[in-house]
């Protein structure tokens, strides 16, 4: 599974997603918000209101600001 961090220049609430994202050892490919690959997600239904995003190809799994806690019991990690 492949997670996928949309994310936004200057965005405090994205550094700490990258946090809690190291503190549970997993990896996530970051894009802009601005990019186009975001624009398809956004087009395709992926809601990217609340940055930052942390999608694993189906769902959404956090945004905003993340819970270590909610993303271990979303992911069993």
């Amino acid at each position: 599974m492949e997670l996928l961090l949309i994310s936004g220049h200057d965005c405090h609430l994205c550094a700490r997603a990258r946090e809690v994202l190291g503190s549970l050892s997993l990896e996530a490919r970051e894009i802009d918000v601005g990019s186009r690959e975001a624009h398809e997600l956004t087009a395709s239904g992926v809601p990217l209101a609340m940055l930052p995003v942390l999608w694993d190809g189906e769902r959404v799994l956090a945004y905003g600001r993340f819970s270590e806690r909610a993303l271990r019991r979303r992911l069993g990690v």
